[in-house]
Parts: C-alpha cells; sequence; structure tokens
C-alpha cells in the first residue's frame, strides 16, 4: 500500500485546513469507485423480483448515489465544492456471494478531483439499498468500498489492481 509523503488537510501546527486549489489547472478528472452489499439470498430474490415494500431497490439506490456525489461537499468538511460534469452509478445483482454491486464514475474539469464524489456516490447508494431492504434483513453488510480509478490532476491516473 503507498503512503503519501504528508498529509494535505493538515497546517504546519497540525491544524484541520482546507487545501488551496487555486493555483492549480484546471483538467479533466474522472474517479470510479466500487462497493457492495451483502445480502441473504432471500433479500436478493425480494429486489430482484421488485417485492420489497419500499418500491424498486435498484433504480431508488441509483438515483441516492448520483445525488450523494453532488452532496459530498456537504457531508465531508474538507471538500471543494465541485461543479461536476457527470456521475453515472450503476447497480447489479450477483447470486455468489448474494450482494448488490455498486459501481460510480464522476467527472469535472476542475482543479481538484472527484474521488470522494465517486466514494460518496457508492456509499450512499449502499446506504440507499440498506435502508430500502432493512425491514426483511437488519444483517446485510456493507463493504470493499475503494476507490478503482482515477484520472487527471498533477498525480496523474491510478489504478487499482485487486
Amino acid at each position: 500500500m503507498a503512503i503519501e509523503q504528508d498529509f494535505t488537510h493538515f497546517d504546519d501546527a497540525g491544524k484541520a485546513r482546507m487545501v488551496n486549489v487555486g493555483g492549480k489547472a484546471e483538467t479533466q478528472r474522472t474517479a470510479a469507485a466500487a462497493g457492495r452489499v451483502l445480502v441473504s439470498p432471500e433479500t436478493l430474490e425480494l429486489i430482484r423480483s421488485g417485492g420489497c415494500k419500499k418500491g424498486d431497490v435498484l433504480t431508488v439506490a441509483q438515483l441516492a448515489g448520483i445525488m450523494g456525489a453532488k452532496r459530498t461537499p456537504d457531508l465531508i468538511p474538507l471538500c471543494h465544492p465541485i461543479p461536476i460534469s457527470g456521475a453515472e452509478v450503476r447497480l447489479a445483482l450477483t447470486d455468489d456471494p448474494p450482494a448488490v454491486e455498486i459501481e460510480a464514475t464522476v467527472s469535472c474539469t476542475g482543479q481538484t478531483g472527484v474521488e470522494m464524489e465517486a466514494l460518496t456516490a457508492v456509499s450512499t447508494a449502499a446506504l440507499t439499498v440498506y435502508d430500502m431492504c432493512k425491514a426483511v434483513q437488519r444483517d446485510m453488510v456493507i463493504d470493499r468500498i475503494r476507490l478503482m480509478k482515477k484520472t487527471g490532476g498533477q498525480s496523474g491516473t491510478f489504478e487499482r489492481t485487486e
């Protein structure tokens, strides 16, 4: 696991700060994140068949993920408000293990990246799946939320190898 030399969100005295990105060039930036919600086979079948009382789990979670990406600076204290140019959230059902797999891709042209927006999109979608299914299963597990890829900016491209 690669560790950066310095944390950028602390000043010389160790106090939290919002990083000044004013001197950075605007570049095209993208970030992709992924995660999943582990469910029982019975819950998976309810989602698949549309049998959840709150409605279409996948569509609602997809919209929640997009909304989460747009609201990231309201949730994460030191994130810059970024005019994102695109946010895509995809959900898929898997049988082994029974899960809702979530992927999000966010893009912008700006002075800072959209990694937090992509991660927030996945997290919000996962929490929405949990909320919509908790009446039938309370022991669902949200896991493996991670950055998969980011492009643009001074640090260039990062791509997770799993």
